[in-house]
């Protein structure tokens, strides 16, 4: 941080892109692993922030950009830790946000869908090997059969939504982008908890 500030002199954007996701019932993925995960996916942003905000306060000026997750608002089975981890984010972001916004300071929250990344096939993988002879077995082997149909959009389309926020004067409070990202916030919105279940489920036979 120091180096960065004596070569540039402020820092105006962090973008808080990290992240770590694997699924797994609760019962049984490790605390450890629980635990490994929510550092980098929510204490890590929260610390990396801490760091730049004393010197966007100084400039009066400053964006936060928070990537966040269809993930964030909607919840999977065998997802607990990686949709707390974004809800956690989500409400982080929204918190923040009034507290920095007397400083000219934006907190921005990117929202994907389905973007082709490797954390797919690390999540999917780690999901098959901890429910292995387990009563979530069955469902992991579904969780792993939709994320296997979906195509996912390029990881450009979340850097244009990015690039977006950061250039706007006055930037959306968040950008939502990515395969059935749109359609799945819509749906969850409208329906009822138990009526969004069941079109979840529905798509994990």
């Amino acid at each position: 941080m120091g180096q960065i500030l004596k070569e540039t002199g402020s820092i105006d954007i962090l973008i808080n892109n990290a992240g770590s996701g694997f699924y797994g019932s609760l019962e049984d993925v490790p605390m450890a692993n629980a635990r490994s995960l929510m550092e980098v996916n929510l204490f890590g942003v929260a610390r990396l922030t801490q760091l730049v905000l004393p010197n966007m306060r100084q400039n009066k000026y400053g964006k936060i950009v928070n990537i966040s997750s269809v993930g964030g608002k909607i919840g999977l089975p065998l997802g607990v830790w990686y949709h707390a981890s974004k809800f956690a984010i989500e409400g982080l972001s929204d918190a923040l946000r009034n507290e920095v916004r007397q400083f000219g300071i934006d907190v921005i929250v990117i929202e994907p869908g389905g973007t082709k990344s490797e954390m797919t096939g690390i999540g999917t993988e780690y999901v098959l090997q901890v429910s292995e002879g387990t009563v979530y077995k069955k469902q992991a082997e579904s969780i792993v059969k939709m994320y296997s149909a979906m195509k996912g959009s390029e990881p450009i389309v979340i850097a244009k939504l990015i690039k977006k926020g950061i250039e706007a004067r006055n930037p959306k409070t968040r950008y939502i982008g990515g395969e059935m990202a749109k359609p799945m916030l819509f749906m969850r919105k409208v329906l009822s908890d138990k009526w969004f279940d069941k079109l979840l489920m529905s798509q994990m036979k």
